[in-house]
């Protein structure tokens, strides 16, 4: 049975988080937000707004543009509001329950949660949380922090939250909302980004900083690993809420999942990706008569491999914008088609020519050959395709939709055999040091998360269906 999960070859991220405090077109601000950060999310879209009497929300399946209208959005209200996009990991349909922000009542009133990341001992917690009569709502792991806080004997949310965030393990940018706070919280590697901005009297906070572009917001810094942030009534406090403080920010963040007029620990993301194509051009050189990119994410890498090698760069590949991931395949003979349906081939630029294919990644190796035989189809002479990152031979537990390893083709070929998989004339992946000098550069130290690269991951990863208890 055609199974479209595994017919994307691009990783995807979980959600992207955008929120508001103290501001008077605070849901409007969302909204505008949301949009910026629809590429971290397509399936569900939500918003929530509080005020003194309580919480007002919107949130439904699809793209922004799809789950708000003007009807819908003027009925959210409030002066602070947090929103979410979301992308579904696992192969589970999508549901409107499980769109977030998730909202609760307790003990101490009502809360809304936005989360970007996954919580790698989630399993563990919710079992032992439902053997003591917790009862859950979602499949969500958002949910299980929530459980936390309403079983904290704190009467303050945010110690609540402390204490809860003390129990989860893994990948959280964490926006918390109440009917007079907000609350951002960062894991402490950092794994996932969560920056702060701040607009009028009010303030901002977003996965990305291309929102606060949009908004006219100012940036005022990145939420630090380890780092909670309040802001309320009595102004904005900062706090460290972990000791065990490590920063390592997931690489692929500057390799696919950003857009590129985001920056990101005072890197730029367009400029980055240039740097990871010069250097593979360093690394892995070729003659060739033209350098095209894969739309859109490779682009920069491509034109940086170009510049470096002095190879002219061309728009051989062109992206049908109209098709999304929910496209309806009408007949199983029709299916193969799905790469001539996203992109398309310029002819007079590609034919005859020696042509240098730059994309971002290879995961599961399906999009990369229906590309290789598009070229080819369309008569390139020869295709030599580089990759401006390490072959990724491990799983992501961290919330990137590679939780196993056996969704990865090069955890199970060489390169040269994925090489002849592929039908491409070279194969060539940049190196872990190229990554971390194009990203870092040369200070010696980096600051990243290579788990998919090197199988060393930043926290203890938990065993999730071999039924191990959580010990509080």
């Amino acid at each position: 049975m055609f199974n479209e999960y595994l017919m994307d070859d691009k990783p995807k991220e979980e959600c992207g988080v955008f929120g508001v405090y103290h501001h008077p077109q605070a849901v409007d601000l969302c909204f505008y937000g949301l949009h910026s950060l629809q590429h971290r999310g397509q399936e569900s879209a939500g918003i929530v707004a509080a005020f003194k009497d309580g919480f007002t929300f919107h949130k439904g399946l699809g793209l922004v543009s799809d789950v708000f209208t003007d009807e819908n959005l003027a009925k959210v209200c409030g002066d602070s509001a947090i929103g979410h996009v979301r992308y579904n990991i696992t192969a589970r349909k999508s549901s409107v329950t499980e769109a977030q922000p998730l909202v609760f009542k307790y003990r101490l009133g009502k809360i809304a949660l936005a989360h970007n990341g996954e919580l790698v001992n989630a399993k563990q917690i919710r079992r032992y949380l439902e053997r003591q009569g917790s009862i859950f709502q979602t499949e969500s792991d958002t949910e299980v922090i929530a459980h936390l806080i309403a079983r904290s004997a704190y009467d303050d949310i945010e110690s609540a939250l402390k204490e809860a965030l003390s129990v989860v393990k893994g990948s959280y940018a964490l926006l918390v909302l109440t009917e007079d706070k907000l609350i951002a919280a960062l894991d402490p590697n950092g794994i996932r980004p969560l920056a702060m901005g701040k607009l009028d009297n009010g303030y901002c906070f977003s996965s990305e900083s291309c929102a606060f572009d949009l908004i006219g917001a100012e940036f005022i810094s990145e939420v630090y690993p380890g780092e909670m942030i309040i802001a309320d009534e009595n102004g904005l406090r900062r706090m460290l809420f972990s000791d065990q403080v490590k920063k390592t920010v997931c690489s692929f963040e500057y390799i696919y999942f950003a857009r590129p007029d985001s920056n990101l620990n005072g890197v730029n993301i367009h400029q980055s990706r240039k740097r990871l194509g010069r250097q593979l051009a360093v690394e892995k050189p070729v003659e060739a008569d033209l350098v095209l990119g894969v739309p859109d994410s490779s682009l920069s890498a491509a034109t940086g491999y170009a510049e470096a090698l002095g190879i002219p760069y061309e728009l051989g590949l062109v992206k049908n914008r109209y098709v999304g991931r929910t496209f309806i395949r009408p007949k199983k003979e029709f299916r193969t088609k799905e790469v001539e349906i996203k992109l398309s081939v310029i002819n007079k630029v590609v034919k005859g020519k020696r042509v240098v294919m730059v994309d971002d990644s290879i995961v599961r190796g399906t999009t990369c050959s229906r590309i290789v035989q598009l070229l080819r189809d369309t008569g390139a002479q020869e295709v030599h395709v580089r990759i401006s990152s390490p072959p990724v031979i491990y799983p992501c537990f961290y919330g990137i939709d590679t939780s196993s390893r056996e969704e990865l083709i090069v955890a199970k070929k060489t390169i040269e055999q994925l090489r002849e998989s592929i039908d491409a004339d070279s194969l060539e992946f940049l190196s872990i040091e190229g990554l971390i000098k194009s990203i870092c550069g040369t200070k010696g130290k980096h600051d990243l998360c290579l788990a998919c690269f090197t199988g060393e991951y930043p926290t203890e990863i938990y065993p999730q269906n071999n039924g191990v208890e959580y010990n509080e």
